[in-house]
C-alpha cells in the first residue's frame, strides 16, 4: 500500500484518468473529490463485499 500525505486542495493522480482531490479537513474527517470517467466504478470500501471485489455493480450513478 502506498501512503501519501496531502493538504487541503492538493491532488493525487491514479493513472492518466483518475484524480483524487482533498477538499476539506476538519478534525479527523477528510472530504475528498474524485474525478474519473463514467466507465470507472467508485464505491466506498464498506459497501464492497470482500468476496466479490471486482464483481460488484455500482449501487447508484455519480452526480454530475
Amino acid at each position: 500500500m502506498l501512503v501519501l500525505s496531502r493538504k487541503a486542495d492538493q491532488r493525487i493522480a491514479i493513472g492518466n484518468d483518475v484524480w483524487i482531490t482533498v477538499l476539506k479537513i476538519v478534525g479527523n474527517r477528510v472530504k475528498v473529490g474524485i474525478d474519473a470517467p463514467d466507465s470507472r466504478q467508485i464505491m466506498r470500501g464498506e459497501l464492497v463485499p470482500e468476496r466479490s471485489v471486482g464483481a460488484v455493480r455500482p449501487i447508484a450513478r455519480r452526480a454530475k
